[in-house]
């Protein structure tokens, strides 16, 4: 199976050849985020997992984008994140549901012996690695707050 770099480029080329505006413009801005990773000092090609990140981040940056923009008044530059956000979210692995989320923190709470919210960072730290990509750190976050806050 292709690594997540070489879908991208092979994406990246069937929607130039398509002339998909939208998707090759995306897909630009998400290899050049990828490459500006490789490149930082220190730094070197990224993995699979690595490239999970970036684009985590990248559609963090457009929720956050969409909040301003909706602040601002702006519905049609908060539409252009949201497509740009559906573009990105097709290189992400399956979205965990509410429930599916809600077990997973359950486990790691009970992995960890989380007894209050002052445990939420060691949840958290648990959590994290298991479900890069798969859940949006806010929603991770939320989740295990408020199944603390039972607890707590």
């Amino acid at each position: 199976m292709a690594t997540l770099k070489e879908r991208i480029d092979a994406d990246l080329k069937d929607a130039m050849r398509s002339k998909n505006e939208l998707s090759t413009s995306v897909l630009r801005m998400l290899k050049s985020a990828i490459k500006y990773k490789e490149v930082e000092p220190g730094a070197s090609a990224l993995d699979d997992g690595g490239v999970l990140t970036v684009i985590g981040g990248l559609i963090k940056q457009r929720r956050d984008s969409i909040d301003q923009f909706k602040a601002g008044g702006r519905a049609d530059m908060a539409e252009k994140e949201e497509a740009e956000i559906s573009v990105l979210q097709n290189y992400l692995p399956k979205q965990l549901t509410a429930d599916e989320l809600a077990a997973e923190v359950q486990a790691a709470i009970a992995e960890v012996g989380a007894k209050s919210p002052k445990d939420m960072g060691a949840v958290m730290k648990n959590l994290s690695p298991k479900l890069q990509g798969k859940a949006e750190g806010r929603a991770i976050s939320e989740a295990v707050k408020a199944q603390l806050a039972k607890l707590g």
